[in-house]
């Protein structure tokens, strides 16, 4: 974490003196935003709305308010969703102030001691693997295990406090995978190659979900995709970035920049392409983050992007057959496998993507897609919002179970691996709990030879 914060006073000299505040002017305080609002929608005050909150950033500028710990904390609750730039009928780029604000509320009289050790922890750990590979290791004994579910059966987990529950609750089952090695070289193109591009493994997922690496890299060399794997990738810097850790951010930036640099230095990539959105909403902003250094100089894709501009190959689509339903019948037009896809918010509302992923879930035989009734709003996980604000992060989480399980769906889709752990958790506490996949694992599934491993339903 940057131990060279700005000072409130920094902000209020800074905001008055630059075009920042003129993004809020076109504000008219219409309401449209509340609804969308997650924070908002859990705590119910003005304050804690993005309405509430441009009203206090134009008083800070004009010297009205002073931006306290209390102000400050009202700033903390925001997500960072996006959900009322959508909304905005008035064109206000909340997006750009919320994230000039944030590098100002690093400093260190704006939250209390343990809030500033818990966002060094969790920022000193997570945007780097082999570090938190380390630290998962003990727990290898303790995760998904019976031992586990009487922790938390027991209560034992809450004498922690409220942060380090929800951390535990968001420890899945630590696979062998999770702890290999990482891939790396270049995995070659089924048949005649179609496109080149570098695979950004993300540094939570690799860990916590690797099975959605594999059938990422699955799906693009079955569609004659050649995938680059830089050695020694590390993070993106989306967790860091979402905290206002702007120094922290750029060197990651740049380690990754260099890392694909060196991989591909003699054959260029046609892009750089993601399977988690929050990640993909990071590396979109580089330009603007690493202004006048060294970039990808490369369109930056989720993958559910690039696959549905590059188009299915002929012999992919050829391979799809119908997934198995939860009673492992296969699906049919009678009785098709019913999915609810989340929208994440880094997808839908950051990167502007909500078509590309339903085409590719089409394109499996017998699929219906349902849709939740609140799709556009977020699920609490919000980088690393639900380790820090984990009670507001809870409701949210449980609204979105709810929304979710409530469709009728088999299955709960997602595309952004903190949705997943969070909406995960959630699901387990439903009334009817229903498993979380990725539409990379679903394409992968339904492409592979049924009754093997990848073609069996998901757990």
């Amino acid at each position: 974490m940057s131990r060279s914060a700005p000072s409130p006073s920094d902000f209020v000299a800074d905001r008055a003196s630059q075009p920042l505040i003129a993004v809020a002017d076109p504000c008219v305080h219409c309401g449209f935003c509340l609804p969308t609002c997650a924070s908002y929608r859990v705590l119910g005050t003005e304050m804690d709305s993005p309405r509430g909150r441009i009203h206090a950033l134009k008083a800070i500028a004009a010297g009205e308010l002073e931006l306290d710990a209390t102000v400050a904390s009202h700033f903390d609750t925001c997500l960072g969703c996006f959900a009322c730039v959508t909304a905005c009928p008035s064109g206000v780029r909340y997006d750009q102030l919320i994230e000039a604000t944030r590098p100002q509320l690093n400093a260190p009289e704006l939250r209390s001691p343990w809030q500033r050790q818990l966002r060094r922890l969790l920022l000193a750990l997570l945007p780097y693997p082999q570090r938190l590979r380390a630290l998962l290791a003990p727990l290898r004994a303790y995760a998904g295990t019976p031992l586990q579910e009487l922790a938390r059966r027991t209560g034992l987990t809450r004498l922690f406090g409220a942060e380090l529950e929800a951390m535990e609750r968001l420890l899945p089952a630590l696979t062998a995978e999770t702890f290999a090695a990482d891939p790396e070289g270049v995995v070659p193109a089924q048949g005649p190659r179609r496109a080149r591009v570098g695979l950004v493994l993300g540094c939570v997922q690799r860990l916590f979900d690797p099975a959605v690496n594999a059938a990422t890299l699955q799906v693009l060399t079955a569609n004659g995709v050649e995938v680059v794997l830089p050695k020694g990738q590390g993070c993106c810097g989306a967790v860091t970035h979402h905290q206002g850790e702007l120094d922290q951010t750029r060197r990651l930036a740049r380690d990754l920049v260099q890392a694909f640099t060196a991989a591909t230095a003699d054959h260029p990539l046609d892009a750089i392409v993601v399977a988690a959105s929050g990640c993909g909403h990071t590396l979109k902003q580089y330009p603007e983050l690493l202004q006048g250094e060294q970039n990808f100089g490369i369109p930056v894709k989720d993958v559910q992007e690039f696959l549905a501009e590059l188009g299915l190959s002929e012999a992919f689509r050829a391979r799809l057959h119908p997934l198995p339903l939860p009673d492992g019948q296969a699906a049919s037009s009678a009785r098709p496998l019913r999915l609810a896809y989340h929208d994440a918010c880094h997808m839908i509302h950051g990167q502007g993507l909500r078509d590309q992923p339903r085409q590719l879930l089409r394109a499996i035989p017998h699929v219906e897609l349902l849709e939740a009734v609140e799709a556009g709003v977020c699920c609490g996980s919000a980088g690393i919002y639900n380790l820090v604000q984990p009670a507001e992060a809870a409701e949210l989480g449980r609204i979105k179970a709810a929304d979710l399980s409530g469709t009728g769906a088999d299955l709960a889709v997602s595309a952004n691996i903190g949705c997943s752990l969070q909406i995960r958790e959630h699901l387990a506490s439903t009334p009817r709990p229903i498993p979380v996949a990725h539409p990379m694992e679903l394409l992968a599934r339904a492409a592979a030879t049924p009754g093997t491993a990848e073609g069996r339903a998901p757990a």
